[in-house]
């Protein structure tokens, strides 16, 4: 009456899921965890480490399957840190900012990367100011304003992507206020 050979197969099924979860957990932890370091060596002008990372992240970003999350956000997770971390990397050392295309992830793990990417330039612009860099301020400033400015065109539903772009309005007004107390210090 019972098909063992059909539940033998639905048995082998499971366990390639579970096989294929537990690797893009650990993948995806990886990933984050590379990120983290290539923007903490990018906040020290580490850029040599920065580049050893980056190609790390790049093969380690291959074994991560956009279309399939294995029912765990991490997968999504590590894309947006890919994204920050890359974008941060490409903006400090290249002066360009990564499209889509080029980083090749799904619209809404650019845009969650790109919003959090702005926090980290904020970090950068205060260090900047440290050291009396003000143009790189500026720039920066700059920068987010116009990731804001594009942000602004889309029409974001109440979600996760929602909270991420109203985050970068408030990294800008700490960037206008880092600006402004720039300018009242210098006139002084």
């Amino acid at each position: 009456m019972i098909d063992k050979k059909d539940f033998e197969n639905i048995r082998k099924q499971m366990e390639d899921f579970e096989a294929k979860r537990e690797e893009t957990i650990q993948n995806s932890r990886q990933t984050i965890t590379l990120s983290k370091q290539i923007i903490y060596s990018i906040h020290r002008n580490d850029f040599e480490n920065a580049s050893k990372l980056l190609k790390e992240i790049k093969l380690k970003i291959k074994g991560l399957d956009k279309k399939k999350n294995y029912d765990t956000g991490i997968c999504s997770v590590a894309f947006q840190e890919f994204v920050e971390a890359v974008a941060f990397f490409e903006i400090i050392k290249n002066n360009k900012l990564p499209n889509l295309k080029e980083l090749n992830v799904e619209v809404e793990e650019y845009l969650s990367g790109l919003a959090d990417l702005t926090g980290e330039l904020g970090r950068k612009a205060v260090h900047d100011a440290i050291k009396k860099d003000f143009n790189s301020v500026l720039k920066i400033r700059l920068l987010v304003e116009e990731i804001y400015g594009e942000f602004l065109k889309f029409d974001l539903r109440n979600g996760e992507l929602r909270k991420k772009s109203d985050a970068i309005k408030w990294n800008l007004n700490k960037l206008e206020d880092l600006v402004l107390s720039l300018n009242l210090t210098s006139r002084v």
